[in-house]
């Protein structure tokens, strides 16, 4: 079992080095518009980048959990023939998802841009995962810590909000703007706290093993933290829809929600750091640095969204740079650093001696990244105030090829940390990729 738990993490590493080039070749397009556009234009490329990025969250996060199930609580998984086939089906919807994406036949919807049959069996795969880890965790385990109910939730909601995602097919919807632009939002945005239900949960249960102590994973705190994700997942949905004619409630319930995220997250993370000796810092600190990063870009993010979440500033914001910053600081800034920190952890129990060899380099790739994603994430941030003056606040606005032009500074300085992104990803992974098909060789 552990073998294929080590698969999803590998081709989750791989998914990341794909997606972080992707996503370098779609910010030279960006800038650039002629690059490569013979060859895969950015509305190909940009699908690419998203698709392979999604990839990466959902399999590390996936690969995580069978592994902790099995290694480190050491319960008896189920079924080691659904896992197989959870793993077969989703390295075959990957080449799908390929081929649909290089033969133009994107008939599907923002994050889901590939042909919608393919998503019958993700969804297929995502049964088979639910099965295995309730029959799984049900059956051998009393009291559950709160990274079990995050990952069980996590997985629920994937499932009907995955399908949920699809509804535009159905004509009831489909043929009314109002009612399918809503849908679409609700789904896309309870789709992404469906994964970070996963990726927290991850991340507390880090934080409970590095510790050696599941207090972490049981408190009063840590279950309130839990309750505000599931509420944000169910509704927080909302701030999106602003500009949509629906209910005044659903606005103001939306807000009310979105003001608070991640705040018990910060203060949880926090808390675990205090109470951490140094000797458990030495024992997983390349894991410890990751999850401090978390800490960082949950806060920078926090205040972001706070900001973002206010109708008044929402009106202005949305459709601007400043929403990407929000996305990009979220996806690359939070899931990526505690799913690495997971890759780490996995790494440092199944070869420490050979990952320690490559510590310099490690730390250096560690610092690239969150440098060139800081600044990144800035010229987001000046870009998307730049874009809002000249919607909103100019009386006579100048030509959009005008404003674009005006904007190419930022994007260059944006385009130079986005290389300083991927090198500092392919000195973090390559490691850990060496590390891990040396083990699965041993298997």
């Amino acid at each position: 079992m552990r073998n294929i738990a080590l698969l999803f993490i590998t081709l989750s590493l791989f998914a990341l080095l794909v997606g972080a080039f992707f996503g370098t070749l779609t910010g030279i397009q960006y800038v650039k518009p002629d690059f490569l556009k013979e060859v895969i234009a950015f509305n190909k490329m940009r699908p690419f980048h998203v698709s392979t990025i999604i990839g990466w969250i959902i399999l590390c996060a996936t690969g995580g959990i069978y592994y902790y199930l099995t290694h480190d609580l050491k319960l008896n998984l189920f079924s080691k023939k659904l896992a197989s086939a959870h793993l077969l089906i989703f390295i075959l919807c990957i080449i799908a998802i390929y081929i649909s994406l290089i033969s133009g036949n994107m008939g599907g919807r923002e994050y889901l841009t590939y042909a919608p049959i393919i998503s019958l069996p993700i969804l297929f795969g995502w049964i088979l995962f639910g099965i295995n880890y309730f029959k799984t965790t049900i059956q051998q385990v009393q009291g559950w810590p709160v990274y079990l109910w995050m990952w069980g939730t996590g997985i629920v909601f994937m499932i009907y909000h995955f399908s949920e995602a699809h509804f535009w097919l159905i004509p009831y919807f489909r043929e009314n703007f109002v009612r399918d632009i809503t849908v679409q939002w609700k789904s896309y945005g309870s789709f992404v706290g469906a994964w970070n239900m996963l990726v927290y949960g991850t991340a507390i249960f880090l934080m409970s093993r590095i510790k050696n102590n599941e207090d972490v994973s049981k408190g009063k705190k840590v279950f309130f933290f839990y309750f505000l994700g599931l509420v944000n997942l169910m509704l927080g949905w909302a701030h999106h829809t602003y500009i949509i004619p629906t209910q005044p409630w659903v606005r103001h319930l939306a807000y009310a929600v979105s003001m608070t995220e991640w705040i018990i997250l910060i203060s949880i993370i926090m808390s675990w750091r205090k109470s951490l000796t140094k000797h458990k810092i030495e024992q997983h600190h390349v894991s410890y640095n990751f999850l401090m990063a978390t800490d960082f870009w949950v806060f920078v993010n926090l205040f972001l969204a706070l900001l973002i979440s206010i109708p008044t500033i929402n009106l202005f914001t949305h459709g601007t740079h400043i929403t990407v910053a929000h996305s990009m600081g979220t996806t690359i800034g939070i899931n990526t650093t505690i799913l690495l920190a997971s890759a780490f952890y996995i790494v440092n129990l199944e070869d420490k001696g050979h990952i320690n060899r490559y510590l310099k380099i490690i730390k250096l790739g560690f610092w690239i990244f969150n440098i060139s994603l800081g600044i990144f994430w800035i010229c987001l941030l000046l870009g998307g105030v730049e874009k809002s003056i000249w919607m909103y606040f100019t009386e006579n606005p100048t030509p959009f090829g005008e404003m674009q032009t005006k904007l190419l500074p930022y994007m260059y300085v944006f385009l130079v940390a986005g290389f300083g992104i991927f090198i500092g990803i392919m000195m973090i992974t390559i490691p850990l990729l060496l590390v891990l098909m040396k083990r699965i060789k041993n298997y």
